[in-house]
């Protein structure tokens, strides 16, 4: 290339005439020019077909809410109770970790999110201090009440395990129903319901040692939360310090757990018999910057996780879509402007929809509709 080639060209995807003539009058013959106008055509028109394809998967992307009377929020989780009828729930507050941090909730039959109410807070009946509440989590169950859990302390450490019903699809709860020590629920993402009814919620501690013993188990009901049993630690919480797993299924009484670590990777662990006993926990190849992550089996049987794929900080969040649970196809980015967009929840609906609601900016919740039958 001759030193006093052109600082500045046009748009890769066509040369403006001057351009053009530059290059003819310089060192090209007209058989090159046409040769470098079909490549640059050819890159064009493939960098368009793969936005047109990203962006024909999005059905809708939305704000759950533009306004309201706290300045943060974050951790939300999405259900659908009824075909065509949606819930979705974060906590909210000045911000994580302070006493006014509550549990909110909207609803969706099909013409908007309605406004969100407080449906649960820290408050304590015995008049001590208030403190925050965590992490809540939707399920509805094949038959019965629609769950949520969610967790009240003023640390990790001091969790303790909380549940509501519905009977109404959301719009009315129950009083508050204390979990048994050491039962906290679903830590982060949904449950599973398997065929014999038994709920299977992944969870995780973080102990406050230093450094912290980051380990992942599994609490079982056989009665929607009446009575419950859970499983040994999976992993040291050292080697692999790991948090916060989504369930998949693999085929049969085989499932797969996958989620966050502080080794700058997903984890994944496999199961036999519907979660009773796990394998030895390894890192797969997907980024994870220590940031939450949600995953759910399509109707197909394709897997969808949706994760900052970055290593580092929390954008872009974007989704991968993976046949077998071993190798991860990144497929959309869901954001990937400057900011935090983070701690991901994702379901399909009835209608194969997916339904994906995340953190932004700490700011609002965003609800996207994707048609996995484009990805």
């Amino acid at each position: 290339m001759p030193d006093n080639f052109p600082p500045q060209l046009c748009p890769p995807h066509e040369l403006s005439p001057i351009t053009i003539r530059w290059l003819q009058l310089n060192f090209l013959p007209d058989q090159t020019m046409n040769i470098i106008r079909i490549l640059l055509l050819c890159v064009y028109a493939h960098a368009a077909t793969a936005i047109a394809a990203e962006n024909a998967a999005v059905v809708r992307s939305e704000f759950i809410y533009e306004k309201a009377p706290y300045p943060e929020c974050h951790a939300s989780t999405i259900v659908e109770t009824a075909p065509g009828r949606l819930v979705a729930s974060w906590f909210g507050g000045t911000k994580e970790k302070n006493p006014d941090v509550c549990i909110w909730v909207s609803r969706n039959d099909g013409a908007g999110w309605s406004t969100p109410v407080e449906v649960a807070n820290g408050v304590q009946p015995d008049g001590k201090p208030r403190v925050p509440t965590w992490n809540p989590v939707l399920f509805q169950p094949k038959s019965g009440p629609l769950l949520l859990f969610y967790k009240v302390g003023p640390s990790f450490q001091a969790w303790r395990g909380e549940l509501r019903t519905s009977a109404d699809g959301g719009r009315t709860w129950s009083a508050a129903q204390r979990l048994p020590d050491g039962i906290y629920g679903p830590i982060k993402n949904k449950p599973v319901q398997l065929a014999d009814g038994t709920l299977l919620c992944p969870t995780s501690d973080e102990t406050d040692e230093k450094p912290s013993k980051w380990r992942v188990y599994f609490e079982r009901s056989t009665d929607l939360g009446k009575t419950w049993t859970k499983t040994p630690f999976f992993n040291d919480g050292l080697e692999v310090g790991a948090i916060q797993p989504s369930v998949l299924f693999l085929g049969g009484e085989k499932l797969l757990a996958l989620g966050r670590t502080r080794q700058g990777k997903v984890f994944s662990i496999t199961s036999p018999d519907n979660g009773r006993t796990w394998g030895k926990m390894s890192l797969t190849s997907v980024p994870n910057p220590n940031s939450g992550t949600d995953a759910v089996t399509l109707a197909d049987g394709r897997h969808l996780l949706v994760y900052n794929n970055t290593p580092k900080g929390r954008t872009p969040l974007s989704v991968a879509i993976s046949r077998d649970g071993a190798e991860w196809k990144h497929v959309l980015d869901l954001e990937t402007a400057p900011g935090e967009y983070s701690y991901p929840a994702v379901i399909q609906a009835a209608d194969g929809r997916v339904h994906i609601t995340y953190t932004w900016k700490r700011e609002k919740i965003r609800h996207v509709v994707l048609n996995p039958a484009k990805l």
